[in-house]
């Protein structure tokens, strides 16, 4: 069969958007739901530094209005005495009152990096600041599970790209931002006629079975979004279409215990309220619409929604009514089956910075090792090699 070199350049597009070795992709194919009562864990990602002390404000903090005379939230929701929360996220302050979300305040670690492509690695991979690592804390869980599980564990991050974080070294997560498009694509008579091609390179032929095994998956993927329809209205937004395939394939009898989200950019250097209030709408709608889709059909109790960025921002606004990139930051944790809720720990201490920055005082990896171990039932130290104790909230 001869392809042209537009055709083979789709093909290869859309194995790169799988990224996924044939093993795994074989296994996906296998119809096994999640175990009764099996825990579910969504990531969503700030991507470009969220300015973590205009999301959780301390309303009572002289320091925080002084260094931030213009962009300072002065009409934040009470939390409680001393703390708000932007006014954008209501339904955050909603969860809140209801027990429902929890949050990690200071959450950075040693060393911190302002590169925002540094920093996002280092919180993908779970690594040191001064060690590199080519695979990502979820990728490593899927190894793991998929050496002890009787079906491998799966993960899916909705994105044209996987990203490092669920990477692993034998195992990895599958891509796609819409399942009707990856199942549209995937029949295209290109990618059907792939089975029965065979090449003596051993690269093009390898590239030719992952794509075989990728149509399988396409048409499993859809399947499963299409077996439970939802009656709750999400927003028209892109990350209001990214939950609704989210809740539709947790609804099903997919295998999957792993999803992963991002929405940004938060890199705020200038004109910082307007930014973030928008992005914030858009994450405060959508999480309304999927928390009220879980509740609908009664498994909120088993879903955990988790958020970070991968730096905050400094104290003091820049001149241009932004902030520049800083450290440590807060991490939201949303779910029906919080042991602990409200404020986990003490809001930043602003009285004592690091050249202006926040000092982080909690390790971004014991809450990864505390997710691993109390929500998926995972060994963290093998995952992180993390031994220095986990936390207690869920």
């Amino acid at each position: 069969m001869l392809i042209k070199r537009r055709e083979f350049l789709k093909i290869s597009s859309l194995a790169t958007a799988s990224l996924m070795m044939p093993n795994f992709l074989k296994a996906m194919t296998l119809n096994e739901a999640l175990e009764p009562n099996q825990k579910i864990l969504v990531v969503l990602q700030f991507t470009g530094g969220n300015d973590g002390l205009n999301t959780i404000i301390p309303i009572k903090n002289d320091i925080y209005f002084k260094e931030r005379n213009n962009i300072a939230i002065k009409d934040s929701l009470a939390l409680n005495d001393e703390t708000g929360i932007n006014p954008a996220l209501s339904y955050f302050k909603e969860l809140f009152d209801n027990g429902e979300l929890s949050v990690m305040n200071n959450v950075g670690y040693p060393d911190p990096d302002k590169s925002h492509f540094r920093s996002m690695d280092i919180w993908h991979s779970a690594s040191r600041s001064d060690e590199f690592l080519e695979t990502g804390w979820l990728g490593r869980f899927l190894d793991e599970e998929c050496y002890r599980c009787e079906h491998p564990t799966q993960a899916l991050e909705v994105d044209d790209m996987l990203s490092l974080a669920l990477k692993g070294e034998n195992n990895k997560a599958f891509a796609f931002k819409d399942p009707k498009r990856l199942y549209q694509t995937s029949q295209e008579k290109y990618f059907k006629s792939l089975y029965d091609h065979h090449h003596d390179d051993e690269t093009v032929s390898y590239l030719y079975q992952t794509l075989g095994s990728t149509i399988n998956n396409a048409d499993y993927i859809f399947e499963k979004s299409k077996s439970k329809k939802t009656d709750q209205v999400y927003p028209n937004s892109q990350l209001g279409k990214d939950f609704k395939t989210v809740a539709s394939l947790i609804k099903s009898d997919i295998n999957t215990q792993v999803y992963y989200l991002s929405v940004g950019s938060f890199d705020t250097h200038v004109n910082q309220n307007e930014r973030q209030a928008k992005l914030f709408s858009d994450i405060n709608e959508a999480v309304k619409s999927f928390v009220a889709d879980l509740k609908s059909n009664g498994i909120f109790n088993d879903v955990l929604l988790m958020t970070f960025s991968e730096f905050g921002r400094r104290v003091a606004q820049n001149a241009s009514n932004g902030t520049d990139h800083g450290t440590a930051n807060q991490m939201f944790f949303i779910s029906g089956g919080l042991k602990k809720k409200g404020l986990l720990n003490a809001l930043p201490d602003l009285q004592k910075l690091n050249e202006g920055d926040l000092i982080y005082t909690e390790d971004f990896r014991k809450v990864y090792a505390t997710i691993l171990k109390n929500w998926l039932k995972a060994d963290s130290s093998k995952v992180l090699g993390w031994k220095n104790g986990i936390y207690d909230f869920i």
